[in-house]
């Protein structure tokens, strides 16, 4: 089962105003997409919407939310006047779909810009923007999983310094289990909550942060 972002009744809201952060931020400030696009993600504001923060979701408009980025990450406020665009930009289109995604996977934006480029979704903008947002969230999952091969589980093993013999020592998990759950023959998000606290308590860190997007 796919662990969301954030509760469903944001979503709307939440791709509306990333959809006119990215807007005003190229086409009413100037600052070329992939440049936007590091600042954003370096940015307080990122993770703010990545956890969730009602405040960032449906409360900051996305001027503020764009002059907020700039005084963080550059030092100055943009000057920007407020204005009516009624039809969907491409930039529009671009942080309203990454906001879908984004809380779709529950992946991180810095992730989700590592493995897709401003410039990946402006080309992708002609043929997706008037079909159904789960094909764009299909296409980016598995250029996502594509990029990041391995499972959580081994990635953190492998950062821990643990083989999977001593990770099934010290855990009480059987090696043949873990083996499994790192080849993806078994889906560790429907591991028994034993299993998992087991697993996460050996290698120090959450139970989410062993399970699969």
């Amino acid at each position: 089962m796919m662990t969301h972002a954030y509760q469903e009744m944001y979503l709307s809201k939440a791709q509306a105003t990333l959809g006119d952060v990215f807007h005003y931020a190229v086409n009413i400030c100037d600052i070329p997409g992939k440049d936007f696009v590091k600042l954003f993600i370096v940015s307080s504001v990122s993770k703010q919407m990545e956890n969730g923060e009602p405040a960032y979701l449906v409360g900051k408009s996305g001027i503020e939310i764009v002059r907020e980025i700039t005084v963080e990450t550059k030092g100055y406020e943009v000057q920007i006047e407020l204005q009516e665009h009624f039809v969907r930009s491409k930039e529009y289109w671009i942080g309203w779909a990454v906001a879908y995604y984004q809380w779709y996977s529950g992946r991180k934006y810095r992730d989700i810009f590592k493995v897709i480029s401003f410039e990946e979704l402006q080309k992708m903008y002609d043929t997706l923007h008037e079909a159904d947002i789960t094909k764009f969230a299909d296409i980016v999952d598995a250029k996502i999983k594509e990029y990041f091969p391995e499972t959580n589980l081994k990635r953190i093993r492998t950062v821990y310094g643990l083989t999977q013999a001593a990770l099934a020592e010290r855990s009480g998990v059987s090696l043949r289990s873990i083996q499994m759950y790192e080849q993806r023959n078994k889906n560790i998000n429907k591991a028994s909550a034993d299993t998992m606290y087991r697993l996460a308590k050996t290698l120090g860190c959450t139970m989410e942060d062993l399970m699969e997007q």
